[in-house]
Formats: C-alpha cells, structure tokens, sequence
C-alpha cells in the first residue's frame, strides 16, 4: 500500500540558489517530477514543491524552495533563509560568470542562513558540449568551503538524486532538525497526530 506525502518522520526545508539560468528550476522538475523542460521560463520570486525520500530508514518530507537569482529578487528570497536546513547552491558549468558568483551567494548564506545550515555545492550543466568550469574548480572551490561537490546535469538526471539525498542524510545524522529549529521542521512522531482508531470525526 502506498503512502501518503502527510506520512513522515521529519519535514526538512531545503532552498536551491545561484544565478538565473543555472538550471535550479530543472533541477528541482527533474528530482521531484523526473521530467526536463529545456524551455522552462524563470522563477519569479519564490516557488517550491514536496518530495518524500528515504533516509536510514526514516521517510522525510523535503520541502524544496526555488529561488530567483536575478538581483531584483534577492532581497525577496533573504526572508526565506528562515529555517532552512540545507541548501544546494549551483552554477552552470557553461558559465564562468555564475561560477564567480558563488562567492558572493555564500556571503548570502552566511549572513541570512542559520550558521549550522548545511550546504552543497553542484556544477549543472555538466553534460555540455561547451563546458567553461571544468569539475575540477568545482572541487577545488568546495574544498576550499569545506562542503560537498557533485557534477549534474538536470537533463539526463546525473547525480540529481545523489545531492538530494546526500544533504538530507546530512541534516538527520548532525541533527539539524534539532540544532535549526522544531518550528518550521518539525518532527512527527509515527502516526501520534494523526486521529485516532475509533474516534468518532465527522468527514
């Protein structure tokens, strides 16, 4: 029998940032949907969706925040940083542009983002022809952050489930849920809140 999304152990809020046109819309269709739109037109503001996974054991609901990265919305998108667990900040490999400016969304990070947020750094894109960021700056500069790096490609879904995945085992096995906040993740615990056996509800 399948489960419903309202089924979980615990709710993580995770953000995707980096400049338009990265591919953070793409990424989050391909995670969530399993689908590529190569024409998809550009988040205005803020947009999210819902995705139950698998973690040791434990069925957590991410909670999935897609950003705009034009400069007119970032004063939209600090407000979100509120408590967010994880964030999966991006840069399109066919960029150099968006690749120098993963600096400057760290500094965002780190002073919108509750300190113990945790963060991965993804090269989209890395399936192209006209790749301008090899994977190893990628590396380099995640090293340098002290965080993960994982090469992508939205369209043919390379290493999308793996980010995904590896942030959220990251949040449950340093117990952000705890450390962030029990506000905006909270933990459920199996089935306490649901109604009861035998309880009479009208419906």
């Amino acid at each position: 029998m399948e489960r419903s999304s309202n089924d979980f152990d615990y709710m993580f809020k995770l953000l995707i940032l980096g400049d338009s046109g990265v591919g953070k819309s793409c990424i989050l269709l391909r995670f969530v949907d399993i689908s590529f739109a190569p024409n998809h037109i550009a988040t205005i503001g803020i947009d999210y969706k819902i995705k139950v996974i698998n973690v040791n054991g434990s069925r957590v609901k991410l909670q999935i925040w897609d950003t705009a990265g034009q400069d007119r919305f970032r004063t939209i998108t600090k407000t979100y940083y509120a408590g967010a667990m994880g964030i999966v900040l991006c840069y399109d490999c066919t960029s150099q542009e968006s690749f120098n400016n993963v600096k400057n969304w760290v500094d965002q990070i780190y002073q919108h983002a509750n300190q113990h947020v945790a963060l991965v750094l993804i090269g989209n894109k890395s399936d192209m022809e006209d790749i301008v960021v090899p994977p190893e700056e990628g590396e380099r500069l995640a090293r340098e952050l002290g965080i993960s790096f994982f090469p992508t490609s939205a369209k043919s879904g390379n290493n999308i489930t793996e980010v995904f995945d590896h942030l959220a085992k990251e949040i449950l096995d340093k117990k952000l849920y705890e450390i962030i906040g029990n506000v905006a993740n909270v933990r459920v615990q199996n089935n306490k809140q649901k109604k009861k056996k035998g309880c009479c509800n009208k419906g």
